[in-house]
């Protein structure tokens, strides 16, 4: 049996529902084994279908109109930008610490309606307006994480590689390097 659309499917229920419902009983049961073979239904739902009166088309649910504009989304991904990325969980909290912070030293300016809005935003809501940013930005490289020297292993912290436009004269003035020791700091 080749599989066939639903489109299809639909045409045929529409043009043998018509037959079936006005059908005998003798050609009802001729008429349910062809569209029971042809469409692949199970015989009780191809009685279902084939009883039920055309429907008009079924029309698309109302679309909730959005809440948050375009500012309010700028807004949040400038947030999400300075908090590292987090998720919209850990965003949440931090928003009402990072939004003062930034307005106070002049990197972001909204006005009373959007601030409201954003500090509004649930976690869930959050994510979903990060969606497509954070999306976007996988495909950029990844972060690596910086870890502080004096949390590693001595002998990671002589293995630490140094990027190009790092000093090493200021990295060994400011953390005490340990040369490699084969005992973990950490027991």
């Amino acid at each position: 049996m080749a599989r066939i659309s639903a489109k299809t499917k639909e045409e045929l229920v529409q043009a043998v529902g018509e037959r079936y419902r006005s059908a005998e009983v003798l050609a009802k049961r001729r008429i349910l084994d062809e569209f029971v073979q042809v469409t692949g239904f199970h015989r009780k739902h191809a009685i279902r279908v084939l009883n039920a009166e055309a429907s008009t088309t079924a029309r698309p649910a109302p679309r909730r109109s959005r809440l948050y504009e375009e500012g309010t989304r700028q807004a949040i991904v400038v947030l999400w930008e300075a908090s590292d990325r987090v998720c919209g969980k850990r965003l949440k909290p931090l928003l009402p610490v990072l939004l003062p912070a930034r307005e106070r030293h002049g990197h972001l300016r909204l006005d009373d309606a959007v601030r409201s809005r954003v500090l509004a935003a649930s976690a869930s809501t959050l994510d979903r307006i990060l969606a497509e940013p954070r999306a976007s930005a996988r495909g950029q490289q990844a972060r690596v994480e910086t870890i502080a020297l004096d949390m590693l292993q001595p002998s990671l912290q002589t293995a630490l590689r140094l990027s190009a436009d790092a000093r090493e004269e200021d990295v060994f003035d400011r953390f005490n390097v340990i040369g490699a020791q084969t005992t973990p700091r950490f027991a």
